[in-house]
């Protein structure tokens, strides 16, 4: 038969119980708030050195002449695309990106192919044209200005801008329609090289 316990033995072992458990720690609001500043003050600094080598890299390409711009009367259309311009690179280097006149603006474009060459209208961009002279051809492509798409899911477009070579970077918003540009910009270089050769 089990003895009752004492009633002070008892109050000894719920002191025992009460004195493990802890309180939870009280939050250290000053260093929390430290925190998110500094932090807000790292990503502000990333943004203003980002945008100062934007600019940068735009007084280093101060020698582009400015965009040519599409002609009163462009002539019939023969291709049209509406897309996404993803940015312009120096020729046979994808990651050299040209942001000088507007050029770096990733934007929505509609492209337009006539007889006196390629009218890219940017809406919140700047538009500009690529005179039938000027350009070099077309091919399918995944990457141009660090974007990288599926294989073939990029319109890159060669033209000649004054002593640079250029590829522009064009995604139609059906993706079928770029084989198409490529064929139609291939014989507008050919025709160039003929003329070129007379």
């Amino acid at each position: 038969m089990r003895t009752p316990s004492h009633p002070v033995a008892g109050l000894a072992e719920f002191a025992g119980l009460a004195a493990e458990q802890k309180s939870q720690d009280v939050t250290d609001w000053a260093a929390r708030v430290g925190w998110v500043v500094g932090l807000l003050l790292v990503i502000a600094l990333v943004y203003w050195l980002m945008r100062e080598g934007w600019k940068w890299r735009g007084t280093l390409q101060g020698d582009l002449p400015e965009l040519p711009q599409a002609p009163a009367e462009p002539g019939e259309p023969k291709l049209s695309m509406s897309g996404r311009y993803h940015g312009s690179t120096t020729a046979g280097q994808w990651l050299d990106r040209i942001v000088a006149h507007g050029l770096g603006t990733r934007s929505r474009a509609e492209l337009t192919l006539t007889d006196r060459g390629v009218s890219v209208v940017r809406p919140g961009a700047r538009d500009f044209f690529i005179p039938a002279t000027e350009l070099r051809g077309a091919r399918l492509d995944k990457g141009i200005a660090g974007k990288v798409l599926a294989e073939g899911g990029l319109l890159v477009v060669t033209w000649s801008h004054g002593d640079r070579l250029i590829d522009s970077g064009f995604r139609s918003d059906r993706a079928a329609e770029h084989p198409a540009w490529v064929e139609a910009l291939a014989v507008k270089n050919t025709e160039h090289n003929q003329e070129g050769a007379r």
